[in-house]
C-alpha cells in the first residue's frame, strides 16, 4: 500500500510532469532559427579537424546523428579494451558497477564487479558501467579530441562526460531514445557516442535508428511526464518502445542499420529513436564503448552526489568527475592509458 504522501506525489507528477523539453534551454542547434554558417563565423573552430565541421553540423541538425569516420587511433581502442578484459578476468579486484539484465539475477541486476564471476560477465545482456573511473585509457577515449570538438559546437559549451557503458555483445535493447533515462539538470543537453571496438557485422545485433526522428517523433508521457521513473511512471519501457515503433511507421521514417568500423564514431542526439537488433549469430560479439555527454552548465556535479563539488579529470577542454562512491578505485588501471600519447 502507498502512503498518503506517496499517493500525493504520484498525483502531482501525473498532473505536473514535463511534457516537452523547456524551449528556453534547448541547444542552439535544436532551435528553428539556427543558422550554422553564422554560428561558425562567430565561433570558428580552432585547429584542424579530420572532418568538415559545417557539413557534419548540418547533417546532425537534419538527421539527429553523425558518423565521424576513422578518427580514433586503433591503439587507443585496444588499450581501452585491454582494461575492460582486465576487469572481466579479475573481477574480485574491482568495484566497477556491472549490470546483467537476466532473470536469474533479479532483483539485484546491478552489482560491483567483485560480486560477479568472469563467466557471468562474459554472458549476454551485460553492461559494464563507468569503466572510465578505473581506466585512464577509457578516459582518453571518452574525451577524445575530435569527439569533444564536435560536441562543443552542438552545445556551445564546455563538455562533461556523464556516463559510459562497455559491451561485449549487442544490447538487443528495444526501441528507445536516451533522454527519459539519462537526465541532467538541463535534460535537453544530452548526446551520446558509440565507439566500436571491432568492425560491426550484420549478425551481431547492430544498432538501428530512425534518421530525423529527433525532430518528428512526439515525446511519450510515462504517466509522470517524459522522464521515466521506477517510482512514479505508470507506463513501461515496452509501452514506450511500441509507441516509438508506431510513431516512426506512421511518419514514414525508415529503419536503418548501422554497420561502422573500428576507428569510426557514431554521435547521436538524445531524442534520436534507436535500439539494438536481435543477435542472429550468438557467437558474434559486438564489442563497443558507449558514452553519454552533457554541457557544463547542465551537469556541474557527479550524478551520484548532486550539490557536492566533484573531483575533476580534464582533457581536451572537457571534464569527467571522480565517482564519489568508490574514490579509491579512480585510475586503478592507468598504465595502459599513460602509454598513449596524442
Amino acid at each position: 500500500m502507498f502512503s498518503v504522501k506517496e499517493l500525493a506525489k504520484k498525483v502531482y507528477f501525473r498532473l505536473n510532469g514535463p511534457k516537452e523539453f523547456d524551449p528556453s534551454t534547448l541547444p542552439w542547434i535544436d532551435r528553428e532559427n539556427a543558422d550554422i554558417a553564422d554560428f561558425l563565423k562567430i565561433h570558428p573552430q580552432k585547429g584542424h579537424l579530420p572532418y568538415n565541421l559545417e557539413e557534419k553540423l548540418n547533417f546532425w541538425k537534419e538527421n539527429g546523428y553523425v558518423v565521424l569516420e576513422q578518427i580514433i587511433p586503433h591503439e587507443l581502442i585496444d588499450l581501452y579494451w585491454a582494461d575492460v578484459l582486465e576487469i572481466i578476468n579479475n573481477p574480485s579486484k574491482f568495484k566497477t558497477y556491472i549490470q546483467i539484465d537476466r532473470e536469474e539475477f533479479k532483483p539485484n541486476l546491478m552489482r560491483p564487479a567483485y560480486e560477479w564471476t568472469t563467466e557471468q560477465i562474459l554472458g549476454k545482456m551485460v553492461k559494464i558501467n563507468d569503466i572510465h573511473n578505473q581506466s585512464l585509457a577509457a578516459k582518453k577515449l571518452f574525451l577524445f579530441k575530435d569527439i569533444i570538438a564536435f560536441l562543443e559546437k552542438i552545445f556551445d559549451s564546455r563538455i562533461v562526460g556523464m556516463q559510459s557503458l562497455s559491451f561485449f555483445y549487442g544490447s538487443q535493447q528495444p526501441t528507445h531514445a536516451d533522454y527519459p533515462w539519462v537526465t541532467a539538470r538541463i535534460p535537453s543537453n544530452l548526446a551520446a557516442s558509440w565507439i566500436p571496438v571491432e568492425d560491426v557485422h550484420i549478425n551481431s545485433g547492430p544498432l538501428y535508428y530512425y534518421a530525423g526522428s529527433h525532430l518528428k517523433v512526439k515525446k511519450f508521457n510515462f504517466g509522470n511526464g517524459i522522464y521515466y521513473s521506477n517510482q512514479y511512471s505508470t507506463k513501461t519501457p515496452l509501452d514506450y518502445a511500441k509507441f516509438l515503433d508506431n510513431q516512426c511507421e506512421d511518419l514514414g521514417l525508415k529503419k536503418q542499420t548501422l554497420l561502422i568500423k573500428k576507428g569510426d564514431v557514431l554521435i547521436w542526439h538524445s531524442a534520436l529513436v534507436h535500439g539494438g537488433s536481435i543477435i542472429n549469430d550468438p557467437n558474434q560479439t559486438r564489442k563497443s564503448f558507449v558514452c553519454h555527454y552533457s554541457s557544463e552548465q547542465a551537469l556541474p556535479y557527479h550524478r551520484a552526489a548532486m550539490g557536492v563539488e566533484p573531483k575533476k579529470f580534464q582533457l581536451n577542454n572537457a571534464t569527467l568527475y571522480e565517482d564519489p562512491r568508490i574514490p579509491e578505485q579512480e585510475n586503478i588501471l592507468k598504465e595502459r592509458g599513460e602509454s598513449f600519447k596524442d
